[in-house]
């Protein structure tokens, strides 16, 4: 990529746009709470986010304590595991990563990285978080209503969650449903304004193609998500309505406890294709933000231009076009066609491809390139590792063959956890330590981050990596306890004590981040405007942390695309977006 200059004659045209009239909060309550701010906007989701996530961890502790010693944990019934492990997978999935990544990171980064006031529409804004927070606490509501919260396994497969025998049958899958469809209203607001910012609002000369690889990977998701979640807002609203008004969409004749039961016709099937029609492009709309983010990791901190940067956008808009045409290889044991499954199992290997280009071009990146082990540097190469191993047993899972008789067992844990678990959320701790400096104007204390990181980082693998021999040995996955099954050796008992022990020491090393975060608010190293001498928008604002506005007076003008690392003849090892090509050459 080459510098240049803007304007056929060498000058800067005048903005094509007037200016956006921002909203002034007038008190501590329109600045703090309900506020219209990106930024304020982006901590509350945040906040929210990891706060619920909280909850979905000490889930999974109650989940593992039990897997690991059934016979000492008599407080946690059958029916309470089932609930532990649905509520904890929703949360993960849609409460944490989602809201995380979009909400957070898309709101504080988009306006930032593009040159832009604010998001286009702030109120609409303000209006996603409080509906994110509704949907939240309408979650959290299930826990405190008779029978508790759904047991019927996050994916909330009918008729199983509707009939008598699952656990919260009665409020647990209305609440359940009910947040989730607050949730996709509340997203839809926030995603229109990402994608809406990122086209209408860039600076003089932010070009599409001169976009960080964050806001491609954002806005890329964002769109996915636009298009894959209203397939689970009309299945979340069918089946409520089959549960409180007696319809039969997904449920067919059914009879329960000798009764005929008021359903006829329904298909199952079908919620499972909606579902999935989401599901899949969900693990997308997480990962394409962590593709874009780590790619900006690399690139700062090997000091070296990102590798084969259009390619990079291009392959972002391929996974996310193909990953709309994958999402049946979840339900290869449903019972479909064989040339459908063919045709999934093709759709799915294919998606590797730009899978791979992304990852050459990350190790390209850091080919030759003046890397510093900084945290989030180190994330960021975890969130490779592992992304590729995660990977890699995905193609085993692609395949109908081998799927079949591994769908149901531990190998499907071990494989999501890893590439839709430990992955992104690598990337949220690297994306935190290098952004908590813009944020706070501090830095987080690099030795208790290196404690996390290196704590969290092989916990991780202690933790998965014997899911897959269990998985192998045909250990079922979502059993409350194996019992004494002949084909399960003694060894899959002494790994479960293993991982639950690993999964205890990474949960607690979690507190230690926590503890980094708040403590590092008041007592962290000042951290400069730019600490880490990158090149975005971002780190180029007057004030940090940035004001109401971003910018003061006048909107940032981009000269250069985001990677001007080691520039020949540059006074610095980087090159702004905003320093116009005469200051460089003088």
């Amino acid at each position: 990529m080459v510098d240049i200059t803007i304007g056929a004659a060498g000058t800067i045209p005048p903005a094509e746009v007037k200016d956006v009239e921002l909203y002034h909060p007038k008190s501590w309550v329109t600045k703090y709470v309900f506020c219209q701010d990106a930024k304020v906007i982006a901590i509350q989701y945040s906040i929210t986010a990891l706060s619920i996530g909280l909850v979905a961890l000490v889930l999974s502790w109650l989940i593992r304590l039990q897997l690991a010693f059934p016979s000492n944990f008599s407080a946690i019934s059958p029916g309470d595991y089932l609930q532990f492990i649905t509520i904890h997978g929703m949360i993960m999935v849609i409460y944490l990563l989602t809201a995380l990544f979009l909400g957070g990171f898309g709101n504080y980064l988009i306006p930032l990285m593009v040159g832009a006031r604010d998001m286009v529409f702030p109120y609409v804004n303000m209006v996603s978080y409080w509906v994110y927070l509704l949907a939240v606490l309408v979650l959290v509501a299930s826990f405190f209503m008779p029978g508790g919260p759904t047991g019927s396994g996050w994916t909330l497969y009918p008729p199983q969650a509707i009939l008598s025998g699952t656990p919260g049958r009665d409020w647990g899958i209305i609440l359940m449903l009910v947040s989730l469809i607050l949730f996709i209203i509340g997203f839809t607001m926030g995603g229109l304004n990402y994608v809406v910012t990122a086209l209408q609002s860039r600076t003089r000369g932010m070009t599409l193609m001169r976009m960080p690889l964050t806001v491609w990977g954002i806005v890329t998701a964002t769109v996915l998500a636009l298009l894959a979640f209203p397939a689970l807002f009309v299945g979340c609203v069918m089946l409520l309505f089959d549960r409180i008004l007696g319809t039969s969409f997904f449920i067919p004749a059914v009879v329960e406890l000798g009764q005929h039961l008021n359903y006829s016709g329904g298909s199952p099937l079908l919620f499972q294709h909606l579902f999935w029609f989401f599901g899949h492009p969900e693990v997308y709309i997480v990962a394409l933000p962590a593709f874009g983010i780590v790619s900006d990791l690399i690139a700062t901190h090997a000091r070296k231009n990102i590798f084969g940067y259009r390619m990079m956008v291009w392959a972002i808009v391929a996974i996310g076009a193909l990953s709309m045409v994958v999402w049946a290889h979840h339900m290869y044991v449903s019972g479909m066609n064989p040339y459908f499954g063919f045709f999934f199992a093709t759709t799915t290997l294919i998606i590797a491809i730009p899978t791979a280009i992304k990852v050459y071009n990350w190790v390209l990146t850091l080919w030759r390139g003046d890397i510093h082990l900084t945290v989030p540097m180190l994330f960021a190469l975890a969130f490779i590792v592992t992304f590729v191993n995660g990977g890699m047993t995905g193609l085993f899972l692609g395949n109908p063959v081998v799927d079949v008789p591994l769908s149901d067992t531990m190998f499907v844990v071990a494989h999501f956890h890893m590439v839709m678990g430990m992955a992104p959320i690598f990337v949220i701790f690297g994306a935190i330590y290098h952004w908590y400096p813009k944020v706070t104007g501090r830095m987080l204390n690099e030795m208790l981050g290196k404690f996390h990181f290196w704590v969290t980082f092989l916990g991780a693998y202690a933790i998965y990596f014997p899911m897959h021999y269990l998985g192998l040995m045909g250990v079922p996955r979502r059993y409350f306890e194996m019992g004494d099954m002949a084909f399960v050796p003694q060894s899959a008992t002494t790994l479960n004590i293993f991982i639950t022990m690993a999964a205890l020491i990474v949960g607690f090393a979690q507190m230690v981040f926590l503890f980094n975060m708040i403590w590092s608010l008041s007592k962290g190293k000042p951290a400069g405007s730019n600490p880490w001498r990158a090149t975005t928008l971002e780190w180029q604002t007057p004030e940090t942390p940035p004001g109401h506005g971003n910018w003061g007076k006048e909107l940032p003008v981009v000269y250069r695309w985001a990677y001007g690392y080691s520039v020949p003849g540059a006074k610095e090892d980087f090159v702004p977006q905003n320093q116009p090509a005469v200051a460089r050459a003088a």
